[in-house]
């Protein structure tokens, strides 16, 4: 057997598809081809060929779990969940998890450390509220306490905040439903009580 042609692939331009008797065989990432060295007219066994459709299936999956983590990080838990979804064996998963993060790409308080800066940023949010999402992307509660302890956000200024804009709103304007409100967003009675008397 031998690799016939090696082309690059349509609809993902950073993968390549090899041929091996003219018929398609496996394929993998440029970083792949290179590390493996493959050109056309080089002679595969059934065991090598075997070997690279093994490589192609893992390699392809790294290719996906480097698109998940793109689109913004995730936890060590999101991760492993995400492999349980794609049904990954387990060996696969440890490996993939291994590899992502020996480049730094899976690390619960880099991950928490953003969580929180990027919520802060986007809207008023209270400590509570961010420890029970923490929480739920499963960090472990030493890192939530880690990241929070740095996190120098006034929860008063935030819940004022909170306040003056949620006042716009017709519903608001009754005190117990504000309130009630507040409360499911995670702030404690006496800051809320605070805030609702502080008001302008």
């Amino acid at each position: 057997m031998n690799i016939t042609a090696i082309r690059q692939q349509e609809r993902l331009k950073g993968r390549y598809s090899i041929y091996v008797d003219e018929k398609y065989a496996f394929s993998l990432s440029a970083d792949a081809l290179l590390d493996e060295k493959l050109v056309v007219g080089l002679e595969l066994d059934e065991r090598q060929l075997k070997a690279y459709q093994k490589l192609s299936a893992d390699d392809k999956a790294y290719g996906l779990a480097l698109s998940y983590l793109a689109r913004r990080m995730r936890s060590r838990w999101e991760m492993t969940d995400y492999f349980r979804r794609k049904g990954y064996d387990v060996a696969l998963s440890a490996q993939l998890m291994k590899r992502l993060g020996r480049i730094g790409l899976l690390d619960d308080v880099k991950f928490a450390e953003a969580w929180v800066r990027n919520r802060r940023l986007l809207k008023q949010t209270s400590r509570h509220r961010l420890m029970q999402e923490l929480r739920q992307k499963r960090v472990s509660d030493d890192v939530i306490e880690q990241v929070l302890a740095v996190d120098l956000t006034d929860e008063r200024s935030v819940l004022r905040e909170l306040v003056a804009r949620k006042r716009k709103q017709t519903k608001y304007q009754d005190d117990l439903k504000l309130m009630q409100y507040l409360a499911r967003q995670g702030f404690n009675y006496d800051d809320i009580k605070y805030a609702l008397s502080d008001e302008d």
